[in-house]
């Protein structure tokens, strides 16, 4: 099919194997080789999840996209760090003929310094194109307050807090997470901050979550050296329980796909912080092809 208009669907992708691991997390680092140990314990997450699914999840998500656009319009899913990659997508969508394309990251909140590789990969991308042949490309930025997605993620919540017996309806407390970042990263990224407490915000008040109710948190903080962002949800379990809470609810705030971060980092790791402080636990359905 011939078109003139195109659609990358942009995220960070995955290992295609538990034997691609190390390649994958190296290429997350810049280049940096990982530490073995730090290999082994990833390959064992990726084994406990049985792989992640979120470049399946993402081409669905491009299918849903381009049936819902229709018109000709092409959509592709497009990944930093794995095939299909960004180079791979966009040579696609040249050979079809499209000569505009809108680049999406799937990740609501957009930050200059964690999420400028898209571009460059972008702009390399481009580079490696005939000059005649070159589409132009359009890079969306911040989408934190988009209403068809703070009202999915509210709905997500509704939904989840009805699955818990109706005297703890009413009280069961939310943790809204964000995936942390280094401390010494945070302080240059103000404007990042600000975007993910007013997407928390947004939900919460979609959600019809009281003040008290919900609480912003991180998840998911990495293996450099560091101070990185507090508070995680790990340590705010022991509080909810000393507060005579006994269930609590998990709902991140900027992932749109089940991956490692949800299906080890929040039904795994959070879980098992949850049940060792005495709570029952839930997450959030993530919104996948929603």
């Amino acid at each position: 099919m011939r078109s003139t208009r195109g659609v990358l669907l942009m995220t960070y992708g995955s290992p295609s194997s538990l034997d691609d691991v190390e390649r994958y997390m190296t290429a997350v680092r810049g280049g940096r080789v990982p530490e073995e140990e730090l290999v082994v314990e990833f390959r064992r997450r990726y084994d406990v999840i049985g792989g992640s699914p979120l470049i399946p999840i993402t081409e669905r998500q491009a299918g849903a996209v381009e049936a819902a656009l229709g018109d000709g319009t092409l959509v592709r899913a497009a990944m930093r760090f794995s095939e299909p990659s960004i180079a791979t997508q966009l040579r696609d969508l040249v050979g079809h003929g499209v000569r505009e394309v809108a680049a999406i990251i799937l990740s609501p909140q957009y930050s200059p310094l964690l999420m400028g590789g898209y571009r460059r990969a972008v702009d390399a991308a481009l580079e490696e194109l005939p000059e005649a042949g070159r589409p132009h490309v359009s890079l969306a930025d911040d989408w934190h307050l988009e209403p068809g997605f703070i009202e999915a993620v509210g709905q997500r919540i509704a939904e989840a807090i009805e699955t818990f017996a109706p005297a703890e309806r009413a009280t069961v407390p939310v943790l809204l997470t964000a995936h942390s970042l280094p401390k010494r990263v945070a302080d240059r990224e103000p404007d990042y901050l600000v975007r993910l407490r007013e997407t928390a915000e947004a939900i919460a008040d979609v959600a019809g979550l009281a003040p008290d109710r919900w609480r912003f948190c991180w998840q998911s903080a990495g293996h450099e050296p560091g101070e990185w962002m507090k508070p995680d949800f790990a340590d705010l379990m022991p509080e909810l329980r000393d507060a005579g809470h006994r269930t609590v609810l998990v709902a991140p705030v900027q992932f749109l796909a089940d991956h490692l971060e949800v299906l080890y980092d929040i039904d795994v790791g959070a879980r098992e912080q949850a049940e060792a402080a005495g709570l029952e636990f839930r997450r959030i359905e993530s919104l996948n092809v929603s």
